[in-house]
């Protein structure tokens, strides 16, 4: 049963979802933390934080990893193959009909109809994130490490994978993380 949740999990999300990785990760978010309970608000974000400042696609990472901590190694397959087969489903469905009208004014505007959607929901996901992280390390520390890690990101030409783990240092060393 629980390889069948796992697989509901990520396939549904990544069934809905439109966008690319950050816009189904609220969708993942409600179905692991909110429907099934396997991890809290908190253990998701440190995982997304975690699986940005790897490469490779988003969803991949974090169905890989939660799969595995769930059911193990064959969870981690379960979950992976959930999140890929939509994805390939539809775009086998769907590349003869774009192929077809792909000079149509209604094909073209489609995704200008689907950009609003993408911003309320990483809107929330930003939301959810910030009240966990005020939740959890105080008001202060959330805006300082938000305000340092923008300047490194728009400023400087650090990687951002070294500024999630400058956060995660300063986390771990003075947030008892």
């Amino acid at each position: 049963m629980i390889y069948w949740q796992l697989f509901l999990a990520f396939f549904i999300p990544n069934m809905i979802g439109y966008g690319g990785g950050p816009a189904i990760i609220p969708l993942i978010e409600n179905e692991v933390v909110g429907r099934y309970g396997w991890m809290t608000s908190q253990h998701f974000a440190e995982t997304l934080a975690l699986g940005n400042s790897l490469p490779s696609p988003i969803a991949t990472k974090m169905a890989g990893y939660i799969g595995y901590d769930v059911a193990g190694p064959f969870g981690a397959v379960i979950a992976v193959l959930a999140t890929v087969t939509p994805s390939l489903l539809l775009m086998l469905c769907a590349l003869g009909l774009l192929t077809r009208y792909r000079d149509s004014i209604k094909v073209k505007s489609m995704s200008q109809w689907v950009r609003p959607v993408i911003m309320v929901l990483m809107g929330a996901l930003v939301w959810s994130f910030f009240s966990e992280g005020v939740s959890s390390a105080g008001l202060w520390s959330t805006l300082g490490i938000g305000a340092v890690a923008a300047a490194l990101l728009m400023g400087t030409r650090i990687h951002p994978a070294l500024v999630v783990c400058l956060g995660l240092g300063y986390g771990a060393l003075f947030l008892g993380g």
